[in-house]
């Protein structure tokens, strides 16, 4: 049955669009599709060779063809290679399955949220929606999303606002000073996404000529991690696959609900696979309907996101944040490398360590227990995902040795007994068709009752799985704009 939802409008404004096609052609703006972020063999030689003389953070357009995860490893002048990730051992796993994770440190800005700012804003854009000389863009963020918003902003020359809870680390604010044009420091969290809406109401009153890019209801972000992550995950698996290999689930941190979309493409190319949300246990919202507040920096709660499929997602874990947190410091600090090395864990995956953030650590460890709980032997295979780097938590290994004291071989062997080895299935829990059910109807309380959806579209996300495939058919088309957006401002 067809859906009577577009849940992303690709009308044209052609009267806002001859500004957005100036703007861009003074800017030297040269939009990359998605066809060629998921393969960049397909990006023009004139542009890889102006890369070349780029550097992986900096400000410049170029920059939007390196939203995707087949960048060089290279901070500056890098090109595009196979996709980046890494093949966790079973010396720290301890695990039989084969468990693979991709690193987003390789983005500009160092998170994959780059792309999901992508995938709301560019749509908006090449059908002049959004006027970027005329009204400003809003990012409502638990961290790197509204990063990666600000960043997206300022190749594409518009005016931003990032909003963000005052509890996250310091990095983020220190680099949006540089980068957003306003930064808005919300009350509490990780926790606390209702606070951040709130704030996003009192914009929307304010008479400002704005445009609120909210990841949580964003289609544009479900659709570039189902097109762009759920690639680059399908050509790992078409390397790390031999004949006697089982794709057995993808594992996702729920988050805004984007990344854990590339489970809905991945499900049609691997039917039986199983895709598994993680969060806090600290704050169960899926879990348990639960409620409280965690250090699990990125992973956002409290409600189910709209762009969640929560009707294709098989199990929940919840994971306590104490994991994560002595996993950082294990990973990071000297004494923990010494214990890992004699657990038998390779120089060449400890150099690789530092790949792992707070909430990397999180899917890592929900990624162990899906293993353990469904009993995975060496033939199956799982994929998480690494959205940041250590990079962004520096700040939060300083702060635990200064609450804690130094990280000292003592440390070191009680985090691997009880955080590595000590891994079980507890907090796990299989979906049946009633569950689901439950979670889903959790959608209501924040976004019929608050944020202005309509029961109508709840049931439609439900009941009709149309709904979702109407995301995804948008795809060529979305192309298409780009492409005859690019046309036009070559000829401005």
């Amino acid at each position: 049955m067809e859906s009577k939802y577009k849940v992303i409008d690709l009308t044209v404004n052609e009267k806002r669009l001859e500004n957005v096609v100036k703007r861009a052609k003074d800017r030297g703006i040269i939009i990359p599709t998605l066809a060629q972020l998921k393969d960049p063999t397909l990006i023009p030689d004139d542009i890889k060779d102006k890369l070349q003389n780029v550097g992986l953070w900096d400000l410049n357009p170029l920059n939007l063809y390196r939203i995707g995860w087949h960048n060089e490893t290279k901070d500056m002048g890098g090109l595009f290679k196979d996709v980046n990730y890494m093949v966790l051992p079973t010396e720290i796993t301890g695990v039989k399955a084969k468990i693979i994770a991709l690193c987003g440190k390789w983005f500009p800005t160092g998170s994959h949220k780059v792309g999901a700012a992508f995938g709301c804003l560019v749509p908006r854009l090449v059908t002049g929606q959004f006027d970027p000389t005329k009204q400003k863009a809003v990012w409502p963020s638990t961290g790197n999303y509204c990063r990666g918003g600000a960043y997206d902003s300022a190749l594409l020359a518009c005016e931003s606002i990032a909003i963000l809870p005052e509890g996250m680390s310091n990095e983020r604010f220190e680099w949006l000073k540089n980068v957003a044009g306003d930064t808005i420091a919300t009350p509490g969290s990780e926790s606390n996404v209702k606070e951040i809406f709130d704030k996003c109401w009192e914009l929307r009153n304010s008479g400002e000529d704005l445009m609120i890019f909210n990841q949580f209801d964003e289609f544009g972000n479900y659709l570039w991690h189902h097109e762009v992550t759920g690639k680059a995950i399908e050509e790992i698996l078409e390397v790390e696959m031999d004949k006697n290999s089982r794709f057995a689930g993808y594992i996702s941190a729920t988050g805004s609900g984007g990344t854990i979309a590339a489970g809905d493409y991945l499900k049609k190319k691997y039917p039986t696979m199983k895709i598994a949300a993680s969060e806090a246990l600290q704050c169960p919202t899926i879990y348990s309907n639960g409620y409280g507040e965690h250090r699990i920096e990125g992973i956002g709660d409290k409600h189910v996101p709209w762009i969640h499929n929560v009707k294709n997602t098989d199990a929940i874990i919840a994971i306590d944040d104490e994991a994560p947190m002595n996993w950082i410091r294990m990973l990071n600090e000297p004494e923990g490398h010494k214990v890992l090395k004699e657990n038998g864990v390779s120089d060449e995956i400890i150099n690789q360590l530092d790949l792992v953030g707070i909430s990397g650590a999180a899917n890592i460890i929900s990624a162990i227990k899906f293993a353990k709980y469904f009993e995975l032997t060496e033939e199956d295979v799982l994929v998480t995902v690494l959205t940041d780097s250590i990079d962004m938590y520096k700040s939060r290994l300083i702060e635990l040795n200064e609450e804690r004291g130094k990280f000292t071989s003592y440390d070191a062997y009680g985090v691997m007994e009880r955080y590595f080895k000590g891994i079980d299935t507890d907090y796990f829990k299989e979906l049946n068709y009633r569950d689901r059910r439950t979670v889903h109807n959790l959608k209501y309380y924040t976004w019929i009752e608050q944020q202005g959806k309509t029961y109508d579209e709840i049931l439609e996300q439900w009941y009709n799985d149309a709904y979702w495939t109407n995301i995804t058919s948008q795809v060529d088309k979305l192309d298409i704009l780009i492409e005859e957006f690019n046309e036009k401002v070559r000829k401005a």
